[in-house]
This record gives C-alpha cells, sequence and structure tokens, in this order.
C-alpha cells in the first residue's frame, strides 16, 4: 500500500510530522553537503527536505509517483513538481547531479528497475541520498506513519541494492530514535531519545539514510519499456494538489 499525497501532507503538517521532518533532514542535509550551484531531483516525497535547496542550487525538481499524486511546491513562484512513473522518469541521460529519495524506494513497483533509471539521470559522479524506514526499526512495524508503509531495508540489502547498480555507498546515518506516537510528553523527550539513542548504537533507529556514489558503468542494463508494462499494474494518476 502507497500513502496518498493528503495523508504525507496531513503527517507533515502535525506535530509528529514536523518532529520527524527535522532529524531526518539534520542527515539528509549533512549527507548532501554544499548543494550549490547542483541540478537537484528529489523523488518520492521529498519536497519537506528540499527547500534549503532552492537558493543555491542552480535547479530543483520535485518528482512524485503517479500512484501517490503529486501536490503543488513550493507554495511561492513556480511549482517545481512534476507528476510521473519513477521508472520512466521524463528526463535526459546524465540530467542530475544529486537524487534525494524519501518515500520512494519502500513503496517502488520495481525496485531494481528503479536503480537502473536512476543511474540513467544521474550525471557521472552523482550522489543519491536515499532515507528509508530500517526493517527492525519501530516504525516499520506501526502502521500510524507513512514509514510505517512499504518495504523497509536492512543496512545490508541497501548496501547490496545500490552496489548490484553500480553506486558506491560513502556513508550512513542513522535517525529518529523516538517512538511514533503523538503524546505530548514523549513528543517533548525526542531530543533526550535522539542523543541516547546515538550513544547506544544505529540497532535503536527506525529511519536509515546513506549517501551513494554513481559509478562509471552500469552493471545490469535496463529492460525494455514492453517488457516492463506487461509486469506492472494501470498506473492512475491524480490531480495536483496545493502543500
Amino acid at each position: 500500500m502507497t500513502p496518498d499525497v493528503d495523508g504525507l501532507i496531513r503527517f507533515y503538517k502535525s506535530p509528529l510530522g514536523r518532529l520527524t521532518r527535522h532529524y531526518v533532514r539534520e542527515q539528509v542535509s549533512a549527507l548532501a553537503g554544499d548543494v550549490t550551484g547542483l541540478r537537484i531531483l528529489g523523488l518520492g516525497f521529498a519536497t519537506p527536505y528540499l527547500r534549503g535547496a532552492l537558493k543555491g542550487a542552480e535547479r530543483v525538481l520535485a518528482f512524485m509517483p503517479a500512484r501517490q499524486g503529486a501536490s503543488a511546491w513550493p507554495r511561492e513562484g513556480p511549482s517545481h513538481t512534476v507528476l510521473c512513473d519513477p521508472l520512466e522518469m521524463p528526463l535526459t541521460d546524465a540530467a542530475v547531479d544529486l537524487v534525494i529519495v524519501i518515500h520512494g524506494f519502500e513503496h517502488a513497483v520495481d525496485e531494481e528497475e528503479l536503480m537502473r533509471e536512476l543511474w540513467r539521470v544521474c550525471a557521472p559522479n552523482a550522489h543519491l541520498v536515499i532515507a528509508v524506514p530500517k526493517r527492525r526499526g519501530l516504525w516499520a512495524g506501526i502502521d500510524n506513519t507513512p514509514f510505517g508503509f512499504g518495504h523497509p531495508y536492512s543496512r545490508g540489502q541497501m548496501d547490496s541494492l545500490l552496489r548490484a547498480h553500480s553506486f558506491t555507498p560513502e556513508a550512513w546515518r542513522d535517525c529518529v530514535f523516538f517512538p511514533p506516537v503523538k503524546s505530548g510528553p514523549l513528543l517533548r523527550s525526542a531530543r533526550l531519545f535522539e542523543r541516547s539513542g546515538r550513544l547506544f548504537g544505529p540497532a535503536l533507529s527506525s529511519i536509515m539514510c546513506v549517501k551513494a556514489k554513481k559509478e562509471q558503468f552500469p552493471a545490469i542494463a535496463r529492460r525494455k519499456r514492453a517488457e516492463r508494462a506487461q509486469e506492472e499494474p494501470g498506473l492512475a494518476p491524480q490531480a495536483a494538489r496545493t502543500f
């Protein structure tokens, strides 16, 4: 099951969602580093993590899957949002320098084909920054947040997926050690959970972030579009909404 765009917007407007965005964005920003002059693509529902790149980057695009629906972003100025099939993105080869994928991999119809498409659109030496729910994390087992849906990953699974498709992991970060509850006292204790979790190690975290670099040659050739079309369910694009 894939959360729709309305559910994602409601989550990120809630106290729990704002807190989650804060701690995930810390790690995503640290992994992305200086984005000045870069062509950046946010894939999935990455807009809560892209605002800081709007001024310095050469270009920022937000691609949202048709199965999820799209929201206009940013609220001010022209929209940077594109509703598309993540396995057939409307970009030329080597079009972007940095891809930030959030709420993307755990809902992918075909994760291997998605990796091949990401390799295609990434420029030489481009980077991926991915945030996914951890397989053994508390949030993956509770479905009151968007991170409780889809396919969670272990570090070994994500490492193998990246390396098998010519991306070399360079850095790993873990975050969100607090439980996914809406209780005021627990939310106010989130900073304590984060500090304690980092002391005791990544085993207690619920979200895993990784930065990987594109290698020169693709490990696996892409399948033809006709072959994919026979295996995928029909897509039903939804109208854009305002976030």
